[in-house]
Protein backbone atom coordinates (compact mmCIF):
# COMPACT_ATOMS: atom_id res chain seq x y z
CA UNK A 1 0.00 0.00 0.00
CA UNK A 2 1.33 3.12 -0.98
CA UNK A 3 0.07 6.65 -2.25
CA UNK A 4 -1.10 5.47 -5.64
CA UNK A 5 -3.17 2.66 -4.29
CA UNK A 6 -5.80 4.98 -2.17
CA UNK A 7 -6.84 5.91 -5.48
CA UNK A 8 -8.36 2.58 -6.42
CA UNK A 9 -8.32 0.97 -2.63
CA UNK A 10 -9.50 2.79 0.60
CA UNK A 11 -6.53 2.96 3.32
CA UNK A 12 -8.80 1.82 6.14
CA UNK A 13 -5.85 2.57 8.75
CA UNK A 14 -6.41 6.14 7.52
CA UNK A 15 -10.29 6.10 8.16
CA UNK A 16 -11.10 8.29 11.91
CA UNK A 17 -14.22 6.30 13.17
CA UNK A 18 -16.66 8.50 11.64
CA UNK A 19 -14.82 7.70 8.11
CA UNK A 20 -14.74 4.07 9.03
CA UNK A 21 -18.39 3.39 10.01
CA UNK A 22 -19.19 5.11 6.86
CA UNK A 23 -17.38 3.21 4.60
CA UNK A 24 -18.82 0.22 6.28
CA UNK A 25 -22.34 0.99 5.59
CA UNK A 26 -21.03 1.37 2.19
CA UNK A 27 -20.19 -1.58 1.64
CA UNK A 28 -23.77 -2.86 3.04
CA UNK A 29 -22.70 -4.04 6.25
CA UNK A 30 -24.53 -2.30 9.63
CA UNK A 31 -22.51 0.55 10.72
CA UNK A 32 -21.25 -1.54 14.02
CA UNK A 33 -18.92 -3.32 12.00
CA UNK A 34 -17.04 -0.29 11.92
CA UNK A 35 -16.01 -0.81 15.78
CA UNK A 36 -15.03 -4.37 15.47
CA UNK A 37 -12.65 -3.52 13.10
CA UNK A 38 -11.46 0.15 14.41
CA UNK A 39 -9.89 -1.08 17.33
CA UNK A 40 -7.69 -4.60 16.32
CA UNK A 41 -6.63 -2.56 13.59
CA UNK A 42 -5.27 0.11 15.92
CA UNK A 43 -3.38 -2.85 17.70
CA UNK A 44 -1.97 -4.25 14.61
CA UNK A 45 -4.42 -7.06 13.83
CA UNK A 46 -5.31 -7.30 10.33
CA UNK A 47 -9.22 -7.34 9.11
CA UNK A 48 -8.56 -10.86 8.34
CA UNK A 49 -7.13 -11.95 11.06
CA UNK A 50 -10.27 -10.57 13.19
CA UNK A 51 -12.59 -13.40 14.62
CA UNK A 52 -15.71 -11.90 15.22
CA UNK A 53 -16.31 -10.55 11.51
CA UNK A 54 -17.80 -12.97 8.81
CA UNK A 55 -15.74 -13.89 5.63
CA UNK A 56 -18.32 -11.85 3.83
CA UNK A 57 -17.26 -8.52 4.81
CA UNK A 58 -13.60 -9.64 4.84
CA UNK A 59 -14.28 -10.52 0.87
CA UNK A 60 -15.50 -7.21 0.38
CA UNK A 61 -12.47 -5.94 2.52
CA UNK A 62 -9.97 -7.95 0.81
CA UNK A 63 -11.65 -6.36 -2.42
CA UNK A 64 -11.90 -2.43 -1.78
CA UNK A 65 -9.50 -1.63 1.03
CA UNK A 66 -5.85 -2.06 1.80
CA UNK A 67 -4.12 -2.39 5.49
CA UNK A 68 -0.43 -2.23 5.84
CA UNK A 69 1.87 -2.03 8.35
CA UNK A 70 5.56 -1.47 8.09
CA UNK A 71 7.83 -3.91 8.21
CA UNK A 72 10.90 -4.28 9.95
CA UNK A 73 14.23 -4.01 7.64
CA UNK A 74 16.53 -3.55 10.06
CA UNK A 75 16.38 -3.02 14.12
CA UNK A 76 19.72 -1.63 16.41
CA UNK A 77 19.14 -1.99 20.40
CA UNK A 78 21.36 -0.10 22.17
CA UNK A 79 23.36 -1.43 24.89
CA UNK A 80 23.91 1.75 27.05
CA UNK A 81 20.27 2.74 27.42
CA UNK A 82 17.96 0.27 25.54
CA UNK A 83 17.00 2.74 22.80
CA UNK A 84 15.75 1.03 19.93
CA UNK A 85 16.24 2.40 16.39
CA UNK A 86 14.30 0.73 13.30
CA UNK A 87 14.19 0.82 9.71
CA UNK A 88 10.84 0.55 8.39
CA UNK A 89 10.18 -0.68 5.08
CA UNK A 90 6.81 0.64 3.55
CA UNK A 91 4.87 -1.22 0.93
CA UNK A 92 6.30 0.31 -2.09
CA UNK A 93 10.15 -0.53 -0.54
CA UNK A 94 10.82 2.69 0.45
CA UNK A 95 11.98 2.90 4.12
CA UNK A 96 11.91 5.43 6.83
CA UNK A 97 13.43 5.70 10.85
CA UNK A 98 11.79 5.61 13.89
CA UNK A 99 13.42 5.23 17.22
CA UNK A 100 12.02 4.55 20.72
CA UNK A 101 13.70 5.76 23.67
CA UNK A 102 12.95 5.15 27.04
CA UNK A 103 12.39 7.01 30.15
CA UNK A 104 11.37 6.92 33.96
CA UNK A 105 8.09 8.20 32.81
CA UNK A 106 7.53 6.22 30.22
CA UNK A 107 8.45 5.61 26.26
CA UNK A 108 8.57 8.05 23.86
CA UNK A 109 9.01 7.31 20.01
CA UNK A 110 10.36 9.76 17.25
CA UNK A 111 8.56 9.18 13.89
CA UNK A 112 9.45 9.71 10.53
CA UNK A 113 6.54 11.94 8.60
CA UNK A 114 8.69 11.92 4.93
CA UNK A 115 10.20 9.43 3.00
CA UNK A 116 13.26 11.59 2.93
CA UNK A 117 12.84 15.70 2.81
CA UNK A 118 13.01 18.44 0.60
CA UNK A 119 13.87 21.67 3.23
CA UNK A 120 17.91 21.16 2.28
CA UNK A 121 19.18 21.53 6.03
CA UNK A 122 22.74 21.16 5.61
CA UNK A 123 23.67 19.53 9.04
CA UNK A 124 20.83 16.96 8.41
CA UNK A 125 21.66 13.58 7.15
CA UNK A 126 17.45 13.23 6.01
CA UNK A 127 17.70 15.72 3.19
CA UNK A 128 20.38 14.10 1.65
CA UNK A 129 18.77 12.60 -1.35
CA UNK A 130 15.70 15.36 -1.30
CA UNK A 131 12.27 14.14 -0.70
CA UNK A 132 11.04 11.18 -2.05
CA UNK A 133 7.11 11.57 -0.95
CA UNK A 134 5.03 12.15 1.56
CA UNK A 135 3.33 9.60 4.44
CA UNK A 136 0.12 8.80 4.49
CA UNK A 137 -1.53 8.60 8.28
CA UNK A 138 -1.67 4.75 8.43
CA UNK A 139 2.26 4.98 7.86
CA UNK A 140 2.84 7.62 10.94
CA UNK A 141 0.40 5.34 12.72
CA UNK A 142 1.91 2.34 11.95
CA UNK A 143 5.35 2.90 13.02
CA UNK A 144 4.05 3.30 16.48
CA UNK A 145 2.01 0.17 16.40
CA UNK A 146 4.79 -1.75 15.08
CA UNK A 147 7.33 -0.53 17.16
CA UNK A 148 4.94 -0.98 20.83
CA UNK A 149 4.24 -5.03 19.57
CA UNK A 150 8.06 -5.46 18.50
CA UNK A 151 9.35 -4.19 22.36
CA UNK A 152 6.37 -5.15 24.24
CA UNK A 153 5.90 -2.10 25.76
CA UNK A 154 3.34 1.10 25.66
CA UNK A 155 4.45 4.19 23.94
CA UNK A 156 3.02 6.80 25.90
CA UNK A 157 4.80 10.03 24.20
CA UNK A 158 5.19 10.75 20.32
CA UNK A 159 7.97 13.28 18.87
CA UNK A 160 7.43 14.17 15.25
CA UNK A 161 11.07 15.05 14.62
CA UNK A 162 12.15 12.02 12.34
CA UNK A 163 12.93 11.98 8.63
CA UNK A 164 10.53 14.77 7.02
CA UNK A 165 9.26 18.34 7.98
CA UNK A 166 5.75 17.70 9.57
CA UNK A 167 4.24 20.47 8.13
CA UNK A 168 5.08 20.14 4.49
CA UNK A 169 2.70 16.85 5.03
CA UNK A 170 0.06 19.23 6.66
CA UNK A 171 -3.07 17.47 5.56
CA UNK A 172 -1.76 14.04 6.44
CA UNK A 173 -0.23 14.95 9.81
CA UNK A 174 -3.51 16.77 11.12
CA UNK A 175 -5.09 13.38 10.10
CA UNK A 176 -2.47 11.46 11.91
CA UNK A 177 -2.85 13.60 15.23
CA UNK A 178 -6.33 13.08 14.93
CA UNK A 179 -6.27 9.12 15.11
CA UNK A 180 -3.33 8.95 17.28
CA UNK A 181 -5.81 10.52 19.96
CA UNK A 182 -8.47 8.56 19.13
CA UNK A 183 -10.10 6.80 22.51
CA UNK A 184 -10.66 3.58 20.66
CA UNK A 185 -7.33 3.36 18.99
CA UNK A 186 -3.79 4.31 20.47
CA UNK A 187 -5.13 6.98 22.93
CA UNK A 188 -1.98 8.96 23.00
CA UNK A 189 -2.83 12.24 24.22
CA UNK A 190 -2.24 15.89 22.55
CA UNK A 191 -0.23 17.00 25.14
CA UNK A 192 2.07 13.82 25.06
CA UNK A 193 2.62 14.77 21.96
CA UNK A 194 5.32 16.87 20.37
CA UNK A 195 5.89 17.95 16.62
CA UNK A 196 9.33 19.93 15.23
CA UNK A 197 9.41 22.24 12.48
CA UNK A 198 12.38 23.70 10.50
CA UNK A 199 9.94 27.12 10.43
CA UNK A 200 6.95 26.65 7.52
CA UNK A 201 5.27 29.87 9.15
CA UNK A 202 2.64 29.71 6.53
CA UNK A 203 1.78 26.35 8.29
CA UNK A 204 2.60 27.11 12.02
CA UNK A 205 -0.12 29.86 11.81
CA UNK A 206 -2.74 27.31 10.49
CA UNK A 207 -1.66 25.16 13.02
CA UNK A 208 -2.30 27.43 15.90
CA UNK A 209 -6.29 27.70 14.21
CA UNK A 210 -6.16 23.74 14.94
CA UNK A 211 -6.04 24.54 18.36
CA UNK A 212 -4.41 20.99 19.16
CA UNK A 213 -2.58 21.27 22.09
CA UNK A 214 0.71 19.77 21.09
CA UNK A 215 3.90 20.95 22.01
CA UNK A 216 5.82 22.62 18.89
CA UNK A 217 9.71 22.50 18.83
CA UNK A 218 10.89 25.17 16.22
CA UNK A 219 14.66 24.10 15.10
CA UNK A 220 16.27 27.76 15.12
CA UNK A 221 20.10 26.81 15.06
CA UNK A 222 21.17 30.74 14.38
CA UNK A 223 20.98 34.26 16.12
CA UNK A 224 21.29 35.97 12.94
CA UNK A 225 19.69 35.91 9.25
CA UNK A 226 22.64 35.04 7.35
CA UNK A 227 24.00 32.19 9.50
CA UNK A 228 20.08 30.42 9.38
CA UNK A 229 20.01 30.99 5.75
CA UNK A 230 23.55 29.30 5.24
CA UNK A 231 22.47 25.97 7.06
CA UNK A 232 18.77 26.44 6.59
CA UNK A 233 17.23 27.51 2.89
CA UNK A 234 13.77 27.87 4.52
CA UNK A 235 15.41 31.17 6.02
CA UNK A 236 15.89 32.76 2.57
CA UNK A 237 11.76 32.31 2.56
CA UNK A 238 10.94 33.18 5.99
CA UNK A 239 13.69 35.69 8.33
CA UNK A 240 13.93 35.05 11.53
CA UNK A 241 11.95 37.79 12.59
CA UNK A 242 8.74 36.63 10.49
CA UNK A 243 9.50 33.11 12.39
CA UNK A 244 9.43 34.59 15.68
CA UNK A 245 6.23 36.62 15.21
CA UNK A 246 4.16 33.25 14.05
CA UNK A 247 5.37 31.73 17.48
CA UNK A 248 4.17 34.67 19.54
CA UNK A 249 1.42 34.35 18.02
CA UNK A 250 1.35 31.04 18.14
CA UNK A 251 1.43 31.14 21.99
CA UNK A 252 -1.17 33.97 22.01
CA UNK A 253 -3.75 31.39 20.57
CA UNK A 254 -2.65 28.21 21.85
CA UNK A 255 -1.24 28.67 25.30
CA UNK A 256 1.39 25.87 24.79
CA UNK A 257 4.67 26.64 25.23
CA UNK A 258 7.31 26.51 22.18
CA UNK A 259 10.48 24.78 22.43
CA UNK A 260 13.50 25.90 20.14
CA UNK A 261 16.08 23.67 19.05
CA UNK A 262 19.60 24.58 18.63
CA UNK A 263 22.32 21.99 17.11
CA UNK A 264 25.90 23.26 17.87
CA UNK A 265 28.05 23.40 15.16
CA UNK A 266 32.08 23.93 16.13
CA UNK A 267 33.12 27.29 14.63
CA UNK A 268 29.91 28.19 12.80
CA UNK A 269 26.95 28.83 15.92
CA UNK A 270 28.43 27.76 18.82
CA UNK A 271 30.57 31.36 20.82
CA UNK A 272 29.85 32.89 23.71
CA UNK A 273 28.58 35.74 21.37
CA UNK A 274 26.48 33.56 19.42
CA UNK A 275 24.84 32.04 22.91
CA UNK A 276 24.28 36.01 24.08
CA UNK A 277 23.21 36.87 20.82
CA UNK A 278 20.46 34.27 20.65
CA UNK A 279 18.91 35.16 24.26
CA UNK A 280 19.10 38.99 23.49
CA UNK A 281 16.87 38.34 19.72
CA UNK A 282 14.49 35.48 21.94
CA UNK A 283 14.02 38.09 24.41
CA UNK A 284 13.26 41.07 22.33
CA UNK A 285 10.92 39.08 20.13
CA UNK A 286 9.30 36.56 22.26
CA UNK A 287 9.00 38.90 25.88
CA UNK A 288 8.31 42.23 24.66
CA UNK A 289 4.87 44.08 24.73
CA UNK A 290 1.94 41.88 25.69
CA UNK A 291 1.92 38.06 25.44
CA UNK A 292 5.39 37.35 26.49
CA UNK A 293 6.20 33.67 26.71
CA UNK A 294 8.20 31.34 28.80
CA UNK A 295 11.32 30.26 26.51
CA UNK A 296 13.23 27.01 26.55
CA UNK A 297 16.16 25.88 23.74
CA UNK A 298 17.32 22.57 23.49
CA UNK A 299 21.16 22.42 22.63
CA UNK A 300 22.03 19.79 20.48
CA UNK A 301 25.46 18.69 19.81
CA UNK A 302 25.37 18.42 15.57
CA UNK A 303 25.59 14.65 14.92
CA UNK A 304 28.37 14.52 12.41
CA UNK A 305 27.54 13.43 8.90
CA UNK A 306 30.39 12.72 6.04
CA UNK A 307 28.69 14.76 3.97
CA UNK A 308 28.19 18.16 6.10
CA UNK A 309 31.82 18.49 6.69
CA UNK A 310 30.49 19.63 10.55
CA UNK A 311 31.68 18.68 13.68
CA UNK A 312 29.89 18.78 16.89
CA UNK A 313 30.97 21.77 19.47
CA UNK A 314 33.28 20.24 22.49
CA UNK A 315 31.59 19.41 25.85
CA UNK A 316 33.15 22.67 27.17
CA UNK A 317 31.86 24.86 24.80
CA UNK A 318 28.41 23.47 25.06
CA UNK A 319 28.29 24.31 29.10
CA UNK A 320 29.37 27.41 28.45
CA UNK A 321 26.35 27.85 25.78
CA UNK A 322 24.20 27.57 27.91
CA UNK A 323 25.39 29.32 31.16
CA UNK A 324 25.59 32.44 29.03
CA UNK A 325 21.41 31.72 27.86
CA UNK A 326 20.79 30.98 31.93
CA UNK A 327 22.56 34.24 32.08
CA UNK A 328 20.54 36.10 30.28
CA UNK A 329 17.01 34.55 31.43
CA UNK A 330 16.66 31.68 29.00
CA UNK A 331 16.15 28.01 30.55
CA UNK A 332 18.31 25.84 28.21
CA UNK A 333 19.53 21.87 28.48
CA UNK A 334 21.79 20.00 26.52
CA UNK A 335 19.89 16.87 25.11
CA UNK A 336 21.58 13.54 26.43
CA UNK A 337 22.02 11.52 23.78
CA UNK A 338 19.80 8.49 23.75
CA UNK A 339 21.21 5.18 21.59
CA UNK A 340 24.71 6.85 21.13
CA UNK A 341 26.53 2.75 20.30
CA UNK A 342 23.74 2.48 17.41
CA UNK A 343 23.71 5.96 15.61
CA UNK A 344 20.28 6.74 17.04
CA UNK A 345 19.98 9.61 14.97
CA UNK A 346 17.61 9.80 12.40
CA UNK A 347 18.77 9.82 8.58
CA UNK A 348 21.61 7.99 8.93
CA UNK A 349 20.44 4.08 9.12
CA UNK A 350 18.10 5.33 5.68
CA UNK A 351 21.36 6.32 4.28
CA UNK A 352 23.47 3.39 4.93
CA UNK A 353 20.73 1.16 3.82
CA UNK A 354 20.51 2.75 0.45
CA UNK A 355 24.51 3.03 -0.12
CA UNK A 356 24.44 -0.84 0.15
CA UNK A 357 22.02 -1.58 -2.48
Amino acid sequence: MNSNDVTTKTDLLSLTPCELEAFIVSLGEPKYRAKQLFAPMHSGVSPMDINNIGKALKAKLEQNAVYFLPKIRRKLVSALDGTVKYLFELSDGNAVESVVMKYKHGNTICISSQVGCRMGCAFCASTIGGKVRDLLPSEMLGQIIVAANDTGERISNVVMMGIGEPLDNYNNVIKFLKLVNCEEGLCIGYRHISLSTCGLVDKIDTLARENFPITLSISLHASDNATRSSIMPVNKKWSIEQLLASCKNYYSATGRRISFEYTLIAGKNDSRENASALADLLNSHLRSGRGGMPIHVNLIPVNPVSETGFSSSDKKAVEEFAKVLEGKGIRATVRRRLGADINASCGQLRREDAQSD
